[in-house]
């Protein structure tokens, strides 16, 4: 660890700035933003802005917040029960090109411009991670009202970095980088994979008649509690996991192997349930892979097909098809603070499906293309696992950049 020195976090920062939410409407006066929150981070992160917000923001103050790249954003407010506010984003070349207006962060979020003489941005931005990953960052969190608050002067003061030579800095963040480059390429080729099978199901088009739901699937509904969690185990899904049309397990928890006989609502093991949201985030489905055992989560429900005729994905891309998803639009309960689909009633719903000649056909084609999304899934976990045990490594100089890079070299 030769030439690895203590800052403060502080001293690494040329400038910083809290963001700015502006105003929905277009005026006179004000400039079109895309506005980054906290929420959109890993969306982003993945290459997807499609729910970042355009804002318009004062033209005489916002120049000032005007992202660029190599900028790290920091989430100061927000968090829920078990995250801590403080998480992070380096918006790099790639970010920035995603956009077609200039782009600045949210209120509830800052921008942190680094000193480019004293440190590698990327290696600033993996430190961060490393801390909230840690937990770390629950230390500088406040919560006087609904909202969690992150102190960010009191982190810059207080917060010590241990700091490599700038050469060294590069070296540990392109390692780091190429693991988080790869994961991307696989998100990449995953949403193509989804694109098409949802090309190929529209342009077959389908039979005269929409079908009964319940004729063609079995429907179960998930448990309406949360079992004790646990570090390992039987997989208990969540909404959260739900990804337009295929499933994250990173965003599951576990149960114990003792509590899981008791969660009835189990997915099938060699795959095919066609998994869907009946609370929040209504029209979201993905198909369960093969090899997983797990149990459905709350506000969780899966169609299961009656027939080998029908197929999990075919099952799934008539979910996702825009004629069934009016369906749930013009179905769906509005309640006071949530909307939610009936599931009693859902069995008699009727469902679009290509005529039959075509099905085995096109189940062929769906199957191929949801085997690739399922396996860039496998990887991607396996290399967010790699980088999660490389960097808390790497970024204390416990492990060499020349071992970690052998290591990810066979990865990638």
């Amino acid at each position: 660890m030769s030439g690895w020195t203590r800052r403060l976090f502080g001293e690494l920062i040329s400038e910083t700035k809290d963001g700015d939410w502006g105003q929905e409407g277009a005026a006179e006066g004000f400039a079109p933003f895309h506005v980054i929150r906290g929420t959109d981070f890993e969306d982003v992160r993945r290459g997807n802005i499609s729910a970042v917000p355009l804002r318009h923001l004062p033209e005489r103050t916002v120049w000032r917040r005007r992202l660029q790249p190599g900028d790290l954003l920091l989430e100061t407010a927000g968090g829920s029960r078990g995250r801590s506010t403080g998480r992070s984003m380096l918006v790099d070349q790639r970010v920035m090109d995603l956009f077609p207006a200039s782009v600045t962060c949210a209120s509830f979020a800052r921008f942190l411009r680094v000193d480019s003489g004293i440190a590698d941005s990327r290696f600033v931005y993996w430190f961060l991670q490393q801390l909230h990953m840690s937990g770390a960052m629950w230390n500088h969190q406040v919560q006087h009202t609904g909202v969690a608050r992150f102190q960010y002067t009191r982190f810059a003061e207080v917060q010590d970095v241990l700091l490599p030579p700038l050469d060294e800095q590069q070296a540990i963040a392109e390692v780091l980088g190429a693991l988080d480059d790869k994961i991307a390429l696989n998100e990449r080729i995953r949403h193509t994979a989804l694109s098409l099978a949802g090309a190929c199901y529209e342009s077959v088009g389908t039979g005269n008649e929409p079908e009964v739901l319940g004729d063609l699937a079995e429907l179960f509904d998930g448990p309406h509690a949360t079992p004790h969690k646990t570090p390992t185990g039987p997989w208990f899904l969540s909404i959260s996991s739900l990804k337009s049309g295929y499933l994250d397990l990173a965003e599951s928890a576990h149960l114990s192997e003792e509590d899981f006989p008791r969660w009835t609502r189990r997915v099938q093991p060699q795959g095919g349930d066609v998994l869907f949201s009946y609370e929040t985030r209504l029209g979201d489905a993905a198909l369960m892979p093969p090899g997983v055992r797990g149990s459905l989560g709350r506000r969780m429900a899966l169609l299961r097909s009656k027939s080998a005729a029908v197929s999990g994905p075919l099952l799934l891309h008539a979910y996702l098809a825009p004629v069934f998803q009016e369906e749930i639009k013009r179905r769906t309960i509005h309640g006071a603070t949530v909307d939610r689909l009936p599931l009693k009633e859902m069995p008699g719903w009727r469902i679009s499906l290509p005529a039959e000649g075509e099905r085995e056909r096109l189940s062929e084609k769906l199957e191929a293309l949801h085997t690739t999304v399922m396996q860039t899934a496998d990887e991607n976990r396996t290399l967010a696992d790699l980088r999660d045990t490389l960097l808390p490594q790497l970024i204390t100089g416990k492990l060499r950049v020349k071992d970690a890079t052998r290591v990810v070299e066979e990865a990638v």
